[in-house]
């Protein structure tokens, strides 16, 4: 008798530590899955970053005359965008 009492006195103590560790487990699974959408976050947030540094430079770099270059081109790229909706509105 002593011995299964010695046994079920083993069960509770495993049984307390499987609760503890499966309640644990699922916290860490939790936290995992924040901080995996807080990397997701920071990276698309360090990509604009890195887009606009990569923007400021090319700004820097580039002449006046070949901004005005660039901004009639675009002018002319958003027309053609602008006639095409045109016509699919129609």
């Amino acid at each position: 008798m002593h011995e299964l009492q010695l046994l079920n006195t083993r069960l509770d103590v495993l049984l307390k530590k499987y609760a503890l560790l499966h309640s644990e487990n699922k916290k860490l699974r939790i936290t995992i899955a924040e901080q995996t959408k807080n990397m997701a976050t920071l990276n698309v947030k360090l990509s604009d970053l890195e887009q606009n540094m990569i923007a400021v430079q090319i700004g820097r770099s580039v002449s006046y005359d070949e901004k005005q270059k660039m901004r009639r081109q675009l002018d002319t790229v958003i027309g053609e965008i602008d006639k095409i909706l045109a016509k699919l509105n129609d």
